[in-house]
């Protein structure tokens, strides 16, 4: 093992990332850079441990890992999917629970039930993409959109939207349910394929140490 490359962590900014150096401190492995508000660094390092780590949007992790600027990443399942990288998926950390639903108003039911042309409004164009064509063999028009999709339905634009549902509250207070899941989700822990060879004690040690956090969290 070279003592003097570090392993490069790329976390999904936000409560994911809070969520995940929480659990990391179970495991021995911290870094007390991170915990300073006022900072602006870009990259935290444990020089002991010889880690690194920063922040990204989501969306951008999965890339950082695919091109090896991190060896390993952490985010949401829903962005693996979207983002469909060449990584690899090695473990479900448990956190950040919610599901990727088809919602609408009531009435949209029938639409589903008999594989009518819809619309469908979407930050997540990819697996809305895959679920209507892969799974429910329904064509459908997917409208890309980036802010509150709850209001596709609402004003028209859409018959249904698939977005993320964690507790429901947006949905009922603007009319709209769940009609269909299309797949849990929760944060997951993604690997390059390059770092996954080179660098398999240390990788194999870390998601095996968090295996055992986890099961005695159960």
């Amino acid at each position: 093992m070279d003592e003097k490359r570090y392993l490069t962590f790329a976390l999904g900014k936000g409560r994911l990332a809070k969520k995940t150096l929480e659990t990391f401190e179970k495991i021995g492995v911290t870094c007390e850079e991170m915990k300073d508000k006022d900072t602006r660094k870009l990259i935290f390092v444990n020089e002991e441990q010889r880690l690194k780590f920063f922040l990204a949007k989501g969306p951008d992790v999965p890339t950082y890992v695919e091109y090896g600027a991190a060896d390993i990443g952490i985010v949401g399942k829903d962005t693996i999917l979207e983002e469909a990288r060449n990584i690899y998926e090695v473990l479900d950390l448990g956190f950040g629970k919610c599901r990727m639903c088809i919602c609408g108003p009531a009435k949209a039911k029938d639409l589903l039930l008999h594989h009518e042309l819809i619309r469908v409004a979407t930050k997540y164009p990819r697996i809305a993409k895959d679920y209507f064509y892969n799974k429910k063999y329904q064509t459908v028009e997917i409208i890309k959109l980036n802010g509150s999709i709850e209001l596709a339905p609402i004003v028209g634009l859409s018959e249904v939207i698939c977005d993320i549902v964690e507790t429901g509250s947006t949905l009922r207070e603007n009319g709209l349910e769940v009609l269909e899941e299309v797949c849990p989700l929760s944060a997951r822990m993604v690997v390059n394929q390059v770092s996954m060879k080179m660098e398999n004690e240390r990788i194999t040690k870390l998601i095996t140490d968090l295996k055992q956090v986890l099961a005695a969290q159960k």
